[in-house]
């Protein structure tokens, strides 16, 4: 059972936050970091394994998305305050976290800016920074991909103006990739379509976020980083993710041979079983 509440932020802004219970049991929370453009709710898919496990998700709206208050400028960084935030009023002291695509950065900042917090974390087809020294950021990426970043890394405007311009656009999915989006993970409909028919605020302050600077360094983070990526992504070619592993201190890469964007999560169980590993 997922239990939904409101978060009031200083100044009044509200965060939008999602929790399937309590620690009670040793259950380990683990902050789910959701892809762009989703809504928070945490993976559905996964909630049989995380119970096997002993795991609590926890996870919240990016600002701009579903529930959450819109904060135009926000950086990859400021999830380590927002995860904190929520952490702190449900009484969590220490956590995992658990990122897709997009979401794997948020995860990783809460790492490298929450060292005494953050536990372990795990990231599927993850970006690497915009500047990463030695990544072709863009070599290997889908027509569409590359338009929209382009069009963040132009500026807010920019972005506006081509979200807006009713482009169209091509994940390109593998077959793998539509094969889970037939079966288990068509879960990720669910949390897709709420986000877009909000608006493309939140798609835009994420783009804009991706391409900025971040706000920290991966190589902050030591906590134990495992990376899953597939080697037939193009909408986060897997080069983002080798960079990661080399940049990260503890981090471990598998990579799968036969998966995309979407099929990766495939390898989320044995993931969530990596992390109750590395987290006793």
């Amino acid at each position: 059972m997922v239990t939904e509440t409101d978060l009031a932020l200083p100044g009044g802004d509200t965060l939008h936050v999602y929790d399937t219970g309590d620690d009670s049991g040793g259950r380990l929370a683990v902050f789910w970091h959701h892809g762009t453009p989703n809504v928070g709710a945490p993976p559905a898919p996964l909630f049989a394994a995380a119970d096997r496990l002993g795991l609590r998700w926890v996870s919240y709206d990016r600002p701009g998305y579903g529930g959450s208050t819109r904060r135009p400028g926000r950086d990859v960084a400021s999830a380590a305050e927002f995860t904190a935030r929520v952490a702190d009023a449900l009484g969590i002291a220490r956590f995992a976290t658990m990122g897709h695509s997009g979401g794997t950065p948020h995860a990783l900042a809460c790492a490298a800016l929450l060292p005494d917090r953050v536990l372990a974390v795990v990231g599927g087809a993850g970006l690497a920074p915009y500047d990463a020294e030695g990544l072709d950021w863009f070599a290997g990426m889908i027509a569409s991909g590359v338009a929209s970043l382009r069009a963040a890394a132009e500026g807010r405007e920019a972005k506006e103006r081509y979200e807006t311009s009713g482009v169209e656009y091509d994940p390109e999915f593998t077959p793998a990739d539509l094969a889970a989006l037939r079966g288990r993970w068509s879960w990720l409909d669910s949390v897709v379509r709420p986000a877009v028919r909000g608006g493309p605020g939140g798609l835009v302050d994420d783009d804009i976020a991706y391409v900025t600077p971040w706000g920290f360094d991966p190589a902050q983070v030591t906590a134990p980083v495992l990376l899953l990526h597939g080697e037939r992504d193009r909408l986060v070619p897997a080069a983002h993710s080798a960079w990661l592993a080399r940049r990260c201190p503890s981090a471990e890469l598998r990579l799968a041979p036969s998966d995309g964007h979407i099929s990766v999560l495939n390898g989320s169980e044995a993931a969530l079983e990596w992390l109750r590993h590395r987290t006793g």
